[in-house]
């Protein structure tokens, strides 16, 4: 029975750090969805209050089914909002659709890490799109399968900087637009961090993958 102690000691830790961060992102979420603003504004309103304070105008916002579910689509360029967030009046609400309406704004604005986040997309959806083939024909451990696990643990550590600053621009925007209060900030902070932790581990099980494949394939080089 073959026992591969690389993912034991290398990716095993970091998947459970993921579950971990995931869990983290659920429960401060639930926790501060039930704490309503002040100002009573939803998080729809919060994204259009964050889209017109960063100059853009042509960015639309809608509704989409789920919790959690939320994102900013650079081709439609529209923001969609999940159930839990769009007309919801907490304090978790606007920081999460402050989040995504900061992507449209650096999208607006050509913020270099998004532009080279679009750019590596293309090549992680070749890569996935190969790796069954691989898988079936016995090259799992090809040169092949690590130039794409590059190429993904590179998007990962990419999408850092661009999920930071857009959190970066969330807090700001609530915080200058009146939209959330010196008492209500803290806790924004608190949902926009724990989210920006998945992102966190993801690069962190990326980056362990990385490394066992490296090991494994440089030790079966030199048998």
């Amino acid at each position: 029975m073959f026992f591969d102690r690389y993912y034991l000691i290398l990716v095993l830790p970091a998947v459970v750090f993921a579950m971990w961060a995931q869990y983290q992102v659920n429960g401060t979420f639930n926790k501060y969805s039930k704490v309503r603003a002040g100002r009573n504004v939803t998080g729809a309103q919060a994204a259009e209050a964050v889209l017109r304070a960063g100059g853009v105008y042509d960015v639309g916002i809608e509704r989409i089914s789920g919790s959690l579910t939320d994102h900013y689509d650079p081709r439609d360029k529209v923001i969609r909002l999940s159930d839990s967030v769009y007309d919801n009046p907490s304090i978790a609400a606007l920081g999460v659709a402050a989040h995504e309406a900061g992507h449209a704004v650096q999208h607006a604005e050509e913020y270099f890490p998004l532009r080279l986040r679009r750019a590596i997309i293309p090549i992680t959806q070749i890569g996935s799109s190969l790796a069954m083939p691989l898988l079936i024909i016995g090259l799992i451990l090809s040169s092949m399968n690590l130039v794409y696990l590059g190429f993904s643990t590179l998007f990962q550590a990419v999408t850092l900087p661009v999920e930071f600053d857009a959190s970066r621009r969330a807090v700001a925007a609530l915080s200058e637009g009146g939209l959330l209060s010196l008492e209500e900030l803290p806790a924004a902070k608190k949902t926009l961090r724990a989210a920006a932790l998945t992102y966190v581990a993801a690069l962190a099980v990326s980056l362990a993958q990385l490394l066992r494949l490296l090991i494994v394939f440089g030790g079966r080089r030199d048998d």
